[in-house]
């Protein structure tokens, strides 16, 4: 594990150390079997299927795989076992690597849905073969055990206050364009349903996109015919749902000359998002600490594989279109400025000061204070 990862992995281990003995007393009595009555997995021998959707946003790779690993090994003793597939942002991949994950006989299956309707059939085989789901990050549809992610509407809330922040008294003296993320994915209608609800009425909207799979190129694309079509003069800020849209809208916004930038918003605090914010590019992310999302989504599927409540983990309920009451946990998030990056990624030991102050950021890491 590298070195940004450590504090937040001394974190989830901290927070499991005591079911990782109650694990380890388990396996020992039980030799690792299967009830075959139950279906349930007796020890810490646990083979945990982790579908991620696609590996464009920093964070899969760099945080959520390698803390759920580390989350699951904890749990049982360093027993159990993680069979990992990124989807690649493909929703009949990720069809094909649920069948797969059922064909290797996984205990419990974790999901983050590229489309959360596509996922449901798949999600609906896993149970009629005794496999349990634990759907992490988005809700996705069908008959799903338990779910853990962020307040997403919270999220939206965060970044248009962020906005209306940034944008002041001068909120209605021009008109944004708002940048959300795909509409496959469910946690983006969230964003949207609370950026709208902070900022309606407070400015106006010029233009609107729903953006293809979140990618930058198609945000930078909508984002030069809003230009296009308002005005470069006009546009006074723009709410992007995530920091890699924000990247190819900044991007967009440069092409065309706008200066100073107007404040963009972002989601993810990924490293290059940092570094516009600490640039003055970018005015704010949303910083999700996924450490506890993992942990959770770790806890919740070694249970729901050992036939245990999961109570105590999921603490609240979330309805999704196709099943209500899913037991659930939701984590609260931060809204990163260049004001709190040392109190948040840099303290959490996400990044160093080296890795966000490179020679192009000197200048600016020093203007802030990142020394």
């Amino acid at each position: 594990m590298n070195t940004r990862m450590r504090r937040v992995a001394v974190a989830v281990a901290a927070g499991t150390m005591a079911v990782s003995l109650a694990a380890c007393g388990s396996a020992k009595e039980s030799g690792d079997k299967k009830d075959n009555a139950t279906g349930a997995v007796k020890g810490g021998a646990i083979k945990v299927g982790l579908l991620l959707p696609e590996n464009q946003t920093a964070r899969y790779e760099k945080f959520d795989k390698p803390l759920i690993e580390k989350a699951v090994k904890d749990l049982t003793a360093g027993k159990g076992e993680i069979v990992y597939a990124n989807a690649k942002q493909d929703a009949t991949t990720q069809n094909s690597q649920v069948d797969t994950m059922i064909t290797n006989k996984v205990n419990v299956l974790i999901i983050d849905a590229v489309d959360s309707k596509a996922i449901a059939g798949s999600v609906k085989k896993a149970k009629e073969a005794g496999i349990p789901v634990v759907a992490y990050d988005r809700l996705a549809e069908g008959p799903i055990d338990a779910y853990t992610s962020f307040d997403n509407e919270e999220v939206g809330k965060v970044q248009g206050k962020a906005l209306l922040e940034a944008l002041g008294a001068k909120a209605k003296d021009g008109q944004i364009v708002m940048m959300n993320g795909s509409v496959t994915d469910p946690n983006a209608a969230l964003f949207k349903k609370g950026a709208h609800s902070v900022l309606d009425g407070n400015v106006n909207v010029g233009k609107e996109y729903d953006t293809v799979e979140w990618k930058p190129e198609n945000a930078n694309t909508n984002m030069a015919a809003a230009l296009s079509a308002l005005g470069k003069d006009k546009v006074i800020g723009v709410y992007s749902a995530n920091d890699g849209m924000a990247g190819g809208i900044i991007t967009a916004l440069k092409a065309a000359g706008v200066s100073p930038l107007p404040p963009v918003t972002g989601q993810d605090a990924e490293l290059a998002g940092v570094q516009r914010i600490v640039a003055g590019e970018q005015f704010m992310s949303v910083y999700k600490p996924y450490a506890p999302e993992a942990e959770a989504a770790a806890k919740m599927a070694v249970a729901l594989a050992k036939g245990e409540p999961i109570a105590t983990t999921a603490t609240a309920k979330v309805d999704s279109p196709t099943t209500k009451g899913v037991p659930s946990l939701l984590i609260p998030v931060v809204s990163l400025t260049k004001a709190n990056v040392k109190d948040t990624v840099i303290r959490d030991n996400v990044y160093t000061v080296d890795e966000i102050c490179t020679d192009k950021y000197a200048a600016a890491c020093a203007a802030a204070g990142l020394k």
